[in-house]
């Protein structure tokens, strides 16, 4: 144990399978299995971990092939010891589902049980025009199911606000929505006006999510979703699926 000006910052001894160390920091411990985890994110593990790259065939080479501009490699992590994940210094968010799913933008996600189903899934339709353009410009209407019974870590750039979407009409900035619970309806849209200001060098408030239904939507208090150092990757005029890419 450690004593002295960094005590507060010892360990917690918790043995929960998803704990927050503190609100950047996530702690997987592995003995309640394995948990898919976004490549890059270990920053430190104590007993046996083995990491493992997800294969590049089937639902990976799928995803891949949809939203190839914005691929983030899983992999899937096994072993009997502690696994430390952080992604890019942003605040983390836990949850659990039981027997229930969430949708999210891809880029949000950090780690999930090996037990929760992973899938893409296209959503809104054809059509040209206005519907058209916001569709391409929102990855071909591409969103993240998880789904089952088991741990789900998100990241969000800074304290996320998580919005009622059945008290008021919600509509919000693609590149600042986290995640969106099961029964709220999700599509893209671009507003006319902002394409206008672009246009004069306005405030540019274009691509945007619109949601109804029953449920709630987290936004971040951002509109970027950092990659890299020195690169800013947008979470949604991107494309909104960004997991498991091969």
């Amino acid at each position: 144990m450690i004593h002295g000006d960094f005590a507060q910052y010892n360990q917690d001894e918790t043995g929960d399978p998803f704990h927050l160390e503190n609100k950047k920091l996530l702690k997987v411990s592995l003995q309640y299995g394995p948990v898919i985890a976004r490549v890059g994110s270990m920053v430190a593990y104590r007993g046996e971990a083995r990491f493992e790259k997800q294969g590049s065939g089937g639902l990976s080479k799928m995803i891949k092939k949809a939203v190839s501009n914005e691929g983030v490699t899983a992999m899937e992590i096994n072993g009997n010891g502690e696994v430390f994940l952080a992604n890019q210094g942003m605040d983390v968010q836990v949850m659990y589902l039981e027997n229930d799913s969430v949708l999210c933008n891809g880029a949000s996600v950090l780690a999930y049980s090996a037990s929760v189903e992973a899938d893409i899934q296209r959503i809104g339709g054809g059509g040209g025009g206005i519907k058209a353009m916001a569709g391409a410009m929102a990855g071909g209407f591409w969103q993240v199911a998880l789904k089952g019974t088991g741990y789900v870590a998100v990241t969000s750039d800074g304290p996320p606000v998580v919005l009622d979407v059945a008290g008021a009409a919600t509509v919000a900035d693609a590149d600042a929505v986290v995640l969106w619970s099961a029964g709220v309806s999700m599509e893209p849209r671009i507003d006319t006006g902002g394409l206008k200001s672009m246009l004069r060098g306005g405030s540019g408030e274009m691509l945007q999510l619109a949601f109804g239904g029953q449920g709630w939507v987290m936004v971040q208090p951002s509109e970027g979703v950092i990659q890299g150092a020195g690169q800013q990757q947008s979470g949604g005029k991107g494309g909104l699926g960004g997991l498991l890419g091969g």
